[in-house]
């Protein structure tokens, strides 16, 4: 029986990674038809570099909150008051994001001690997604990566500041899909026909939203890495790397979610 349930999670990954593949290819078909050249070696450089950051900043995320779940935070985050968890937790993740990215990249230590200070509180705040069964905590994180890879490399790939135009409609995306996210604490007697339509707008509608931001950050991070080479602005790869660990973070987020919503269904 074990081994039957082995071999079924290994076709089911399979399949996944087959399906990730193919999206690559169709995002590519789709949103680039028109593409640039190759990315210059400034280019490449601040990319890669971010995208270390990110990686790093995710997995001592990742580690540090199944560390604190285990320990029984999660279990106390989850007892005590939804408001002052929200705040405590806004209040965290938005100061030592604003000091890793207002502190200049030549104050190494101070700049990491913030990026080290902000992958906490994202751990604080995610502890309680291992109370999901590890089937989809692993399963959401390969569809993340797969949804990630291909959309940063459509930016990567597409001609110069093509979707950066995109940021205005992203940040008024936000604050529908936040309100969204709020409206069961703001408004508890909303109908569950209300309910449902919030938790959609506020799943699929930002997973598409974070989506984007992916390709907005993706290609605003080449264009400040010619700034950089022009010597208009510096390097920051840190900084860079923020933007994109929320908005991995939110993708995943989203993708624990609608697996669970599908597991449940089928019971």
């Amino acid at each position: 029986m074990l081994q039957q349930d082995t071999a079924f999670n290994w076709r089911k990954f399979a399949i996944t990674a087959a399906g990730v593949a193919g999206a690559v290819v169709a995002v590519e078909a789709i949103f680039n038809r028109d593409t640039r050249d190759p990315l210059t070696v400034a280019e490449r450089s601040l990319l890669n570099d971010s995208f270390k950051y990110t990686g790093g900043g995710l997995v001592l995320t990742a580690l540090a909150a199944r560390n604190l779940f285990r320990s029984g935070f999660a279990f106390r985050l989850m007892s005590a008051n939804p408001w002052m968890v929200l705040g405590v937790s806004l209040v965290g993740s938005i100061g030592t994001m604003m000091g890793t990215i207002y502190t200049a990249p030549e104050n190494t230590v101070q700049k990491h001690l913030f990026w080290l200070g902000f992958n906490a509180c994202q751990a604080a705040t995610l502890s309680p997604l291992f109370f999901f069964s590890p089937a989809i905590l692993s399963r959401a994180a390969l569809y993340t990566v797969g949804v990630v890879g291909s959309i940063s490399y459509v930016g990567a790939t597409a001609t110069n500041d093509k979707y950066l135009n995109l940021g205005g409609p992203l940040l008024a995306g936000v604050t529908v899909v936040a309100l969204s996210s709020l409206a069961p604490m703001l408004l508890p007697s909303m109908g569950m026909r209300s309910l449902m339509i919030a938790e959609s707008i506020s799943l699929y509608g930002g997973l598409a939203l974070f989506g984007g931001f992916v390709l907005y950050d993706t290609q605003k991070i080449l264009k400040h890495a010619r700034l950089a080479e022009q010597g208009i602005m510096k390097a920051d790869p840190i900084k860079e790397s923020i933007s994109l660990e929320l908005d991995m973070i939110n993708i995943f987020i989203r993708l624990v979610q609608i697996l669970a919503m599908q597991g449940n269904r089928k019971k």
